[in-house]
């Protein structure tokens, strides 16, 4: 028999001790569906949210992607690792000289990785070089210069210190390593650290008290846990378009929407991508603006259920 294929997002609570590949293994097993992915890695050492794209969904993958993290992070002083968490091998140690009385350092310590900062990614990591990633040239024992990235933190909150271990939570941008701000918080406090364990409490809209166990799962209809595509493009405005609008969007023509409005007084973005409904309340598309032309264009368009 063959299954009805089924597009829509599953927000896992991903165990630890397991790859994000092995969740989308067995998201597809458990399925039946063939094309399924997920918006995210996590580490086998870490927890917590990992969104699960399936079927048509997997095409709005990169705007999960792009969108904030927040972060529960435990992190080690006095001992770093080679792939800066638990995971590694202990590259040095170093005596820890912060009392707990002294919780004041360490919040002085967070404060210098609020903002925009630049963070050097690990070794251990899925960048490429020359189309090789980074963490598999880190296991031939090979080490090559990384350039500093901008990331942007938006916020760490102290909320535990017991020495040498501390938790904090983290709210940050898309390509912000958890990993690497361990290592550099320790290099602030002189005596290095590293990540003991992570926890993923959310990823854009979708967040661990809404997340599912892979058990639950396995045990009910996972079709009851499926959410619609188009939660992963709230921050898009929605339209409406008609029939005739419709039409020239599936045939990759643009349209006329209502404008963009003015900026926001004192910065902000200008949202140049739209949602676009048919009537009957079905996702046609994304658009994007066209500046040149004041149109919108389709970018991304979608199969009628």
């Amino acid at each position: 028999m063959t299954r009805q294929r089924v597009s829509g997002i599953l927000n896992i609570d991903k165990p630890t001790g397991m790859t994000s590949h092995d969740v989308v293994g067995r998201v597809r097993q458990l399925s039946g569906q063939r094309r399924v992915g997920h918006a995210g890695t996590l580490d086998p050492l870490a927890t917590g949210v990992l969104v699960v794209c399936l079927g048509q969904a997997t095409r709005v993958a990169e705007y999960l992607m792009a969108s904030d993290k927040v972060y529960q992070a435990q992190i080690r002083l006095g001992m770093s690792t080679d792939t800066h968490d638990a995971e590694g091998q202990v590259t040095a140690t170093a005596e820890v000289d912060i009392g707990e009385e002294e919780g004041w350092r360490v919040r002085k310590a967070l404060a210098c990785f609020v903002g925009s900062i630049q963070q050097v990614p690990p070794m251990y990591s899925a960048l490429k070089r020359e189309g090789v990633p980074l963490y598999k040239l880190a296991r031939r024992g090979i080490t090559v210069e990384r350039e500093p990235r901008p990331v942007e933190i938006h916020d760490i909150e102290l909320l535990d210190w017991n020495p040498p271990l501390f938790t904090i939570r983290v709210k940050c941008a898309s390509g912000t390593y958890i990993r690497a701000l361990a290592r550099d918080l320790g290099q602030e406090l002189g005596c290095g650290a590293h990540l003991q364990n992570l926890i993923r409490l959310a990823s854009g809209h979708f967040t661990l008290e809404k997340a599912v166990s892979l058990d639950e799962l396995a045990q009910g209809d996972w079709r009851e846990f499926i959410h619609p595509l188009d939660e992963a493009l709230l921050d898009f405005e929605p339209i409406v378009v008609d029939a005739q609008a419709e039409k020239r969007i599936r045939h990759g023509q643009q349209i006329e929407a209502p404008p963009l409005p003015p900026p926001i007084a004192g910065g902000g973005e200008r949202k140049e991508f739209r949602r676009a409904y048919s009537e009957e309340g079905g996702l046609v598309a994304i658009l994007r603006h066209d500046p040149q032309t004041g149109l919108w264009q389709p970018k991304k368009v979608f199969t009628a259920p």
